[in-house]
């Protein structure tokens, strides 16, 4: 579902604000014609339903690069949107979180959003929503307290929120419904969507890693492969000092019927686990190819792993031959 842009009413004339546009910093601060000692800023605030990934959204944020604060109250917001206008202040995007938590405080937020437009700020609501079946289910799983239920029903309170939140979901930049939604999926469409990070900045970063046992297996890797069972060319002198880089060396080790086995194995299961990984939201992922000096199968292995891989556009992807260089 794609973020819905409802009609904001803070403007003199309720003109409808645009959704939160792609934000990276810039270095170029636009003045406001405030003073010459003030600055355009643009600051999110993120508000919405308990259990509707607030967390993940501010999270988000702080990984595009924004200064960020969860659970501030109103007024705070204010002092600190003042604070950030200062040329010294070093702050060109900012998100902070505030929501019912901040108990009686909470009731100023439409005012201070109102004063924070006014102030001449480039300010956006994001406003996070879902079904009371999800979150009900969320309060469930987690077992944490609902805010606004603490001695009565969860239910009871989320109904009583999302009375409370309407005027704040009217007046919002941008609704987004997190029904369905898992944590790293509401992520990334904060950073593609609302941050405008580019589809690179959010591809698996994947490595193929070499080694040899014998100087052990490296400890960051999530996927060990053990290819100790294809030919050796150590065993050949002519082939010893050469490594799996070199065409001599690939063709032993693939030569018989295992090494075409294996990749045709190997191949649709990466296959298969590359799309699930980013779909999950995982950022990082090792597999490691190891055999005994890490110098001859393990390569030839990674090597063609990379090649089959080439020209993803999920991944982002690199080769580090750990022990070729070893004896």
């Amino acid at each position: 579902m794609t973020p819905r842009t409802s009609t904001s009413r803070r403007g003199e004339k309720g003109e409808s604000q645009a959704p939160a546009e792609a934000a990276r910093p810039n270095g170029q601060p636009a003045t406001d014609g405030a003073g010459p000692d003030r600055k355009r800023v643009e600051l999110v605030v993120i508000t919405g339903h308990s259990g509707a990934g607030k967390s993940e959204a501010i999270a988000a944020f702080e990984d595009g690069g924004y200064f960020c604060v969860d659970n501030l109250p109103p007024r705070m917001i204010e002092a600190l949107g003042e604070l950030f206008r200062h040329e010294g202040s070093g702050i060109e995007h900012a998100a902070v979180v505030s929501d019912v938590r901040g108990g009686d405080y909470f009731e100023d937020l439409l005012a201070v959003i109102e004063e924070l437009a006014a102030a001449g700020l480039d300010l956006k609501v994001l406003f996070l929503e879902a079904d009371e079946e999800t979150l009900l289910h969320r309060y469930k799983e987690t077992r944490r307290r609902h805010p606004l239920a603490r001695s009565g029903r969860i239910i009871d309170g989320i109904r009583e929120e999302h009375q409370l939140l309407a005027p704040l979901r009217e007046g919002a930049d941008v609704v987004l419904d997190t029904t369905g939604l898992t944590g790293a999926a509401l992520r990334r469409r904060i950073a593609t969507e609302l941050i405008g990070l580019e589809t690179e900045e959010n591809q698996l970063a994947l490595t193929i890693l070499t080694f040899g046992f014998k100087n052990g297996p490296p400890s960051d890797a999530d996927l060990t492969l053990d290819v100790r069972f294809l030919p050796n060319p150590h065993y050949d002198d002519q082939l010893r000092p050469l490594t799996g880089r070199d065409q001599e060396v690939k063709e032993y080790v693939e030569s018989g019927t295992q090494a075409g086995e294996f990749y045709g194995r190997l191949m649709p299961l990466l296959q298969f686990l590359l799309p699930a990984y980013v779909a999950e939201g995982k950022q990082h992922l090792t597999i490691a190819v190891g055999c005994t000096g890490g110098r001859h199968r393990s390569i030839t292995v990674a090597d063609h792993i990379a090649r089959a891989l080439e020209g993803r556009d999920d991944v982002k992807l690199r080769v580090v031959h750990r022990d070729v260089e070893l004896d």
